[in-house]
């Protein structure tokens, strides 16, 4: 699986939301800053390439799905990749980060506890 570009990641936010689309109902999920028809179509067609899309053709019309599952990209590379670039690699300093910003209460805190407990 390859990383993605911010944009590439935009449009599968959007595809994974949609569950399975055409480039035309896409486009009004992008109006900050618009994106173009072409543009949209130039992204899902390089996602495609990348193994994250797929898509079924009507004639000259093509239906856009996901292929990759959110929740895998999440834990192959987003959590990853900013707990690598912004905690040294350390998930305790990502909880700590949160709880010395009041990002996270005492009560979520033994919550996720409960939850690491469940999981043994």
């Amino acid at each position: 699986m390859e990383k993605l570009t911010a944009k590439e990641e935009e449009v599968m936010q959007v595809l994974w939301k949609l569950e399975q689309a055409y480039v035309k109902d896409m486009i009004p999920f992008f109006d900050n800053p618009p994106l173009h028809y072409n543009t949209v179509s130039t992204i899902i067609r390089n996602l495609e390439e990348k193994g994250f899309v797929g898509h079924r053709a009507y004639g000259n019309t093509h239906e856009y799905y996901p292929i990759i599952e959110k929740v895998d990209y999440q834990n192959k590379y987003v959590m990853k990749r900013v707990v690598a670039d912004y905690f040294d690699n350390s998930y305790k300093n990502l909880v700590s980060y949160f709880a010395q910003n009041d990002k996270i209460s005492a009560d979520e805190l033994r919550e996720i506890l409960a939850l690491i407990d469940k999981q043994k």
